[in-house]
């Protein structure tokens, strides 16, 4: 599928095939997509436990539910924990980096050098960040790309995908989360009981008054010919809410015993 398709057809999926399970291949292909995103001095951050629904008890996947998410979790066969490690940057002392010079990924021409690292980026960068409160933004910052890249392998893969928050005391006693393991959001896969439009494309803020030009103020103008190229690669498609949407929603909730 190409990328503009996955973008395309990416939706926030709440109603999953219950009894259909993930291929194990496919959660592999989304954590492999992870690992490649981008990450600051390939410091990877990012950690995930991977949960069979069905391999909880139901104590603790009541534990686990939180209100509205609890639906979801229910219906997803497959649950991604995502997290982000503290430890890093502190374990690492300038490695990272260092690595990158040597595979020629950090240039000298940009002033990069094991030297630069351990008289620099180290002591002035480095070091400070793992104990500054703007630490875990940045980590934050890095584990969101890594972890879209799996969300947007899943749907190359054909399943679906919905972020969630979760009782994150609960999910650090049952998986033996470390302490030092900042949690972020729970990625609950499966088949798509959905149309594959989903009621439509999300509504989104008006693109000037998001994107700027130079200074905040001076909106990036929107070109209307890339607009009707990105629609003919399947990118921009009818926004929500699409006819029979209701009546969608309606089905799916007797089909699967919810409340309408």
């Amino acid at each position: 599928m190409e990328f503009t398709q996955v973008i395309g057809i990416r939706r926030s999926i709440r109603f999953f095939d219950p009894d259909r399970p993930v291929e194990r291949e496919k959660i592999q292909k989304i954590l492999e997509a992870m690992r490649l995103g981008s990450c600051a001095m390939n410091a990877h951050w990012l950690r995930a436990v991977v949960v069979y629904r069905d391999d909880l008890s139901a104590e603790t996947f009541e534990k686990l539910k939180l209100p509205v998410a609890g639906v979801i979790m229910e219906l997803a066969p497959v649950h991604i924990y995502c997290y982000g490690d503290m430890s890093v940057i502190a374990k690492d002392h300038g490695a990272s980096p260092k690595q990158l010079i040597d595979v020629g990924a950090l240039a000298p021409s940009h002033g990069w050098t094991h030297r630069f690292v351990d008289e620099f980026v180290w002591p002035q960068l480095l070091e400070p960040l793992s104990t500054s409160e703007a630490y875990p933004v940045a980590m934050a910052f890095d584990n969101g790309g890594c972890a879209n890249q799996g969300l947007l392998m899943a749907y190359n893969e054909g399943l679906g995908a919905c972020w969630t928050a979760f009782d994150t005391e609960a999910a650090k006693e049952a998986f033996g989360i470390p302490d030092d393991w900042v949690p972020h959001y729970l990625l609950n896969l499966g088949y798509p009981l959905e149309s594959k439009e989903a009621g439509g494309q999300r509504p989104r803020p008006p693109f000037e008054q998001l994107y700027f030009e130079g200074r905040v103020g001076n909106p990036f103008r929107r070109d209307e010919a890339v607009v009707e190229k990105l629609r003919q690669e399947g990118m921009l498609q009818a926004t929500a809410p699409l006819p029979g949407r209701q009546q969608e929603l309606r089905d799916l909730a007797r089909k699967l015993g919810l409340p309408e």
